[in-house]
């Protein structure tokens, strides 16, 4: 590998950690999922390319329970009236 494709495997792997830091810093549950799907995929990306297959395999198993979590999150969030039952998008 050259070290052109190192940088750009390295900056996919910072990008990735700033994604997962700035999930502490969400006040929504339905953003945070958001971002945590991001990060899933960059993840994945970066640890496919940079050969950590812990790291690949980890977010593997994420991606879809993140993508699961928020997908309940949707259906769970209007009421039969079309009301929102729960403030899922609400900070607290």
């Amino acid at each position: 590998m050259g070290s052109g494709h190192t940088n750009w495997v390295q900056l996919i792997g910072y990008t990735a950690s700033l994604l997962v830091l700035s999930t502490f810093y969400m006040k929504t549950m339905i953003r945070l999922r958001c971002v945590a799907i991001a990060s899933n995929v960059a993840f994945l990306t970066y640890g496919y390319l940079a050969r950590l297959y812990p790291v690949f395999f980890l977010h593997m198993v994420l991606l879809p329970l993140n993508v699961f979590r928020l997908h309940q999150m949707g259906n769970s969030s209007r009421g039969s009236d079309g009301r929102s039952r729960r403030a899922w998008s609400n900070p607290r």
